[in-house]
């Protein structure tokens, strides 16, 4: 069995009293430092929430594909613009903005590292159903996140190629492809599948949509809040890894908004871009840098994918609230215009026919 060898200093009060002071599950000791068994609880916790990932994945991913028109997506492909447009904010802007954030900060080779991976990750699942929430172009959102998870095949070698050369040599960066395959085959095979709900049972389809968006909006808290509290790594990190997790989703929606407005393209699609570059599949993340760093380094800097989900959820709900508001608000002026422009025609048509108007309408 593995070990971890953890020093523990003891007062010298304690050791005077009894030299053998050790944790009861001490394996060695010998009274000023153990060898104590290596705690699994990360591992097994870390098993759990990519199990109830995948599961969430697919089954949140099959409800999106009831809402999506096999005719639109399909445009998509045949005129991918707006594919094109996320493609430059996925593989251009996050990258770059993770490169400039750890010069600016000036954080370790090894934290830099890190913030790269991040930036070089495709867009996650979670952003699908957030575009949903905003009324955003969900054939767009679908085709976007499996076009960035397939191209991530070729683009996530090639810029972390580019970018990490100065802090560490590219080959020491274990790419897991086999996990990006599974993540493609679990948002392809499921998309697929609420596609052929939706055009088979469009009304059946409606109803699959509803009870999914809202299981994924609840699962994605959930299992941030999971991995969030229930984690025990050393969230005692950098206060710099800290603050470029606040920043960097936020540059992220920004940007990609801005790009997409420039490109031209519509205000439901600029939201759809902006969600798709900011949400970062975070757990693609973690794995990674599980397999590519020994657990001294990962000590220092594992716990960011976890502050960039956090940071990356709570800004994707602010958007939300945001929305809805100004959505609710323009509802209300809208009907208000009609109402005034309803009272002034009546008013207009009852002076030129001389007849009276009445008191609701006054």
């Amino acid at each position: 069995m593995q070990t971890n060898f953890l020093s523990q200093q003891f007062n010298a009060g304690s050791l005077a009293e009894n030299s053998t002071a050790c944790p009861a599950n001490a394996t060695i000791c010998d009274g000023t430092s153990c060898i104590l068994p290596e705690d699994n609880f990360n591992q097994t916790l870390s098993v759990v929430l990519s199990t109830v990932l995948t599961i969430m994945l697919a089954l949140v991913m099959f409800s999106m594909g009831c809402n999506v028109e096999l005719k639109n997506f399909l445009g998509h492909m045949k005129r991918p613009w707006g594919i094109f447009v996320g493609f430059l904010c996925q593989f251009g802007i996050m990258p770059l903005t993770a490169f400039l954030l750890s010069l600016a900060f000036n954080i370790l080779p090894i934290q830099a590292v890190v913030v790269m991976i991040m930036g070089c990750c495709p867009g996650g699942t979670a952003s699908n159903v957030i575009a949903y929430w905003v009324d955003g172009d969900m054939d767009l959102s679908i085709s976007m996140t499996t076009c960035s998870t397939l191209l991530a095949m070729g683009m996530m070698p090639l810029c972390l190629f580019i970018y990490t050369k100065m802090w560490t040599d590219a080959d020491a960066i274990v790419l897991p492809y086999d996990s990006i395959g599974l993540s493609l085959v679990a948002l392809v095979i499921p998309v697929s599948f609420g596609i052929f709900v939706n055009n088979k049972w469009p009304s059946k389809a409606k109803i699959i949509l509803k009870v999914g968006s809202i299981v994924g909006a609840v699962l994605i808290v959930l299992i941030a809040v999971v991995g969030g509290i229930l984690y025990k790594g050393s969230w005692v990190i950098t206060p710099k890894l800290w603050i470029i997790g606040t920043i960097f989703p936020a540059a992220g929606y920004t940007l990609g908004f801005l790009l997409a407005r420039l490109a031209g393209l519509s205000w439901h699609r600029c939201r759809t871009v902006s969600l798709e570059t900011g949400m970062q599949n975070t757990q693609l993340c973690s794995t990674i840098v599980q397999l590519s760093f020994t657990p001294e380094q990962l000590e220092l800097m594992f716990t960011f994918p976890l502050i960039y989900s956090i940071f990356q959820l709570l800004f994707a709900l602010l958007i939300l609230g945001g929305y809805r508001l100004y959505r609710r608000h323009r509802v209300k002026t809208k009907t208000d215009v009609e109402k005034t422009a309803q009272k002034e025609d009546s008013k207009s048509s009852a002076k030129i026919n001389g007849g009276f108007v009445s008191d609701e309408v006054k």
